[in-house]
């Protein structure tokens, strides 16, 4: 343990920004130290004070409190615990400088001057940044890693989905799950895992204007991301306050589709905003025909061109027929899906592959036409080996399984929309309560009968 006296200079080692301190009396089991660069007076316990001695050595230069720059020659110690040091001056006249008058702001924050001043913090402190190291490394290459942190029970399926979806760079996907079964949600666990791996860092989500707020809570409340809810009024005071273009103010951006296709300077500075990641949700609400699309898709088309990453929410992606899904599928992919004549015809022997994948997926053994089939669908040379044990080998052997998961793979890639559509429906996801209906007849208003009269 130190040995303390009035008099001594030291640091605390858990305030360096307070300077050099005096220590002005030791009284039982308490110092106190006077801090003149603060102005401060701490008092310790004498066993666990955070204190260091500061001892300089012969070669090391020293400021005194009239700002004097001395080097020192020798140390000198008194019977009360006291230096001395005696130093040479810039003119090389030799002076003694007592330890009381050292500069009083002296902070040895640097890891060299707390090296060489015995400033050693304990090993403990080490080891716990050293776990706490591993601990980080760990996390960041775990497979779960950004889709953990959500406050919200999640469910397999949109485990599966975000997983999936978000260890691609740039993901371009169509979420398609039925009502109630958590497209926000997985597309809240997408961006959060995107945006802690830095895969994307801006974003822009377009919604209704009817559901603005609930986003808005959503994305804060279970993932603690903060997003900005931009309007025509918060537009023009940004712009009003700088040149810079209002959509660079923030990385995280909310807005309505509404407010984006009310204004074409807005529309162009959206366009102009250089995102990462552009969320669209009720995506089944953008119009487009063969002859004509509507201002909105137009929109969100161009906005799709220039983003890489695009993630498109709808509940009913067939609802209004095959023209409508094959639009939002343009949006996604334009060259693999540029012409819906093309991809109607290409659905149209969907069917068969289906039923291939469907009983590789069961284990059943596939007819001799279902084999004709999938031996010209994967034609390549480097696949016959997998062909072959699919054939040659028993259905629950772990080859013939390993093939079967190897073909699927292969079929998805060279099919429809199996890497960008994911649906799910209550019948395929298991564990949700049964629906009864509960009719309340109400009667009927005079003015509706009387309109159905006149229809009759």
């Amino acid at each position: 343990m130190q040995t303390f006296s009035p008099g001594q200079r030291c640091i605390s080692d858990a305030e360096l920004e307070m300077g050099l301190g005096t220590i002005l009396s030791v009284e039982g089991r308490q110092l106190t130290v006077l801090f003149l660069n603060t102005g401060e007076t701490r008092t310790y316990a004498i066993q666990t004070a955070p204190l260091t001695r500061l001892i300089f050595v012969p070669g090391d230069t020293i400021k005194s409190h009239d700002g004097r720059s001395l080097t020192v020659i020798a140390v000198e110690e008194s019977d009360e615990f006291l230096l001395t040091y005696h130093c040479r001056d810039a003119d090389g006249t030799e002076v003694a400088l007592p330890e009381g008058e050292l500069d009083n702001d002296i902070q040895l924050n640097g890891p060299i001057e707390r090296l060489f001043n015995g400033q050693i913090d304990k090993d403990k402190w080490f080891e716990i940044r050293y776990q706490t190291l591993q601990q980080l490394h760990k996390l960041s290459h775990s497979d779960l890693y950004g889709l953990i942190g959500c406050r919200t029970s999640l469910i397999p399926h949109q485990l599966y989905i975000a997983h999936e979806v978000a260890n691609r760079y740039a993901p371009r996907v169509l979420l398609a799950d039925e009502v109630g079964l958590g497209k926000t949600i997985e597309a809240g666990l997408i961006l959060h895992q995107q945006l802690l791996t830095e895969r994307a860092n801006r974003v822009l989500i377009v919604v209704p204007d009817s559901l603005i707020h609930q986003w808005l809570v959503e994305m804060l409340r279970r993932f603690n991301l903060h997003f900005s809810i931009f309007d025509t009024q918060r537009f023009h005071a940004l712009q009003a306050e700088s040149e810079q273009n209002p959509f660079q103010s923030a990385q995280l951006i909310l807005c309505s589709l509404e407010f984006l296709s009310s204004d074409a300077d807005i529309h162009q500075q959206a366009l102009d905003g250089e995102w990462d990641l552009l969320v669209v949700d009720e995506a089944h609400h953008l119009a487009w025909s063969p002859q004509q699309a509507s201002p909105e898709y137009h929109l969100i088309e161009q906005l799709a061109a220039e983003t890489k990453g695009v993630l498109l929410l709808t509940a009913t992606p067939e609802q209004l027929g095959k023209e409508s899904h094959f639009a939002r599928l343009r949006l996604l992919d334009p060259d693999r899906f540029p012409s819906l004549d093309d991809f109607i015809e290409e659905e149209q022997a969907y069917e068969s592959i289906a039923e291939i994948v469907a009983n590789l997926q069961s284990d059943e053994t596939l007819s001799e036409p279902q084999l004709a089939i999938l031996k010209s669908t994967i034609a390549e040379s480097d696949n016959q080996s997998l062909f072959d044990t699919l054939t040659q080998t028993e259905a629950n052997s772990p080859e013939n399984q390993a093939a079967r998961r190897s073909l699927i793979e292969h079929l998805l890639d060279r099919h429809g929309t199996g890497r960008i559509l994911f649906r799910n429906t209550r019948n395929a996801v298991k564990g949700f309560a049964e629906r009864h209906l509960i009719s309340y007849p109400l009667p009927l208003p005079d003015s509706y009968a009387n309109l159905l009269s006149a229809l009759s």
